[in-house]
């Protein structure tokens, strides 16, 4: 089978000799998530890519938040079943129990939203009890360890402001045209919306659309005409959907991959097992082969490579059904 492999670098993946072995591996181009990083050290990991990538015409995949929620800078916290925490607008926090959430859309979603409150792809879960202007209680029913900026949405939510932010667009500034370098727009709504961000980024730069919103799916193919590719990422879309919810929509989803215009990307805890373990699960090979009978051209690889033991290992289990 011929496919692509995205490999995002990361902790885990931080030197270039890991990056030679990647390649050799199997990794097709690299991908970095821009929401973790600083501008000042995006600015360094892109440098470094180029240089090591330019010679390989491989390209480097930048990630941008888009209209994604995600929390800003606290300390990591452990947090238990029972305990009750406090959302509140802003870029950081430092007292027990808040969690900042730099986004004020969020809170304005709150009314017409679902109680439930689902945070790093739905390892941690909180149920709203009381929301103001600029503040939300909430009480943990779903414990789980939380980290900074990681994804937070309403596991029931039609409200959202759909748009480039301030450090997406000085991402854009700061890389525009640099030959290998793409975009990937997290949580796309629908055609509309892609078209703007085709506007924004222009005719000559290569555009992925992550589609991990129930209208992403049900608009793939007008989204599809603004787009280069495709990326189908399973761990907001189950965040927001649920698990039955997101299974069922992704199954009739992929019965349309083969008729869809552009290629399209698998992603989302292909090989999660493979976070600490130098073997994947067998369930995890026959779900990569499923796909790839099925039409995905490609996978992209995430915490894996970024953040795990074995990226090398990674990127060779992704690769094996290729020849």
């Amino acid at each position: 089978m011929d496919y692509r492999i995205i490999a995002t670098i990361g902790p885990g993946s931080s030197r270039e000799s890991v990056w030679g072995d990647m390649v050799s591996a199997g990794a097709g181009g690299f991908r970095l998530n821009t929401s973790h990083l600083t501008l000042e050290e995006l600015d360094g990991w892109v440098r470094r890519a180029g240089a090591f990538l330019g010679p390989t015409g491989l390209p480097l995949v930048l990630d941008l938040q888009g209209g994604k929620w995600r929390l800003g800078e606290f300390p990591h916290v452990s947090l238990e079943p029972g305990r009750t925490v406090t959302l509140a607008y802003g870029r950081s926090a430092s007292e027990p129990d808040v969690l900042p959430v730099p986004h004020l859309d969020f809170f304005q979603a709150a009314p017409a939203s679902g109680r439930e409150i689902v945070l790093n792809d739905a390892k941690v879960v909180l149920l709203r009890e009381t929301c103001a202007e600029r503040a939300i209680t909430a009480r943990v029913v779903q414990g789980g360890e939380l980290s900074p900026r990681k994804g937070i949405t309403f596991a029931s939510c039609g409200y959202r402001i759909e748009d480039l932010g301030g450090k997406d667009r000085a991402i854009l500034e700061r890389t525009r045209g640099a030959a290998f370098v793409r975009y990937a727009v997290s949580y796309v709504k629908d055609a509309e919306e892609m078209a703007r961000y085709r506007r924004a980024f222009g005719k000559g730069a290569h555009l992925i659309a992550k589609l991990e919103r129930e209208t992403a799916l049900a608009d793939a193919h007008g989204i599809a005409s603004s787009a280069d590719e495709m990326w189908l990422c399973r761990g907001d879309l189950g965040a927001e959907m649920g698990l039955v919810r997101m299974a069922e929509a992704i199954h009739r989803f992929t019965g349309q991959v083969p008729g869809l215009p552009v290629p399209v990307t698998l992603a989302g805890q292909v090989l999660e097992h493979m976070v600490k373990s130098p073997v994947p699960t067998r369930s995890e090979v026959c779900c990569i082969h499923d796909a790839l009978v099925r039409g995905y051209r490609g996978l992209v690889l995430s915490d894996e490579t970024a953040v795990g033991d074995h990226p090398v290992e990674a990127c060779r289990a992704a690769a094996m059904f290729r020849g």
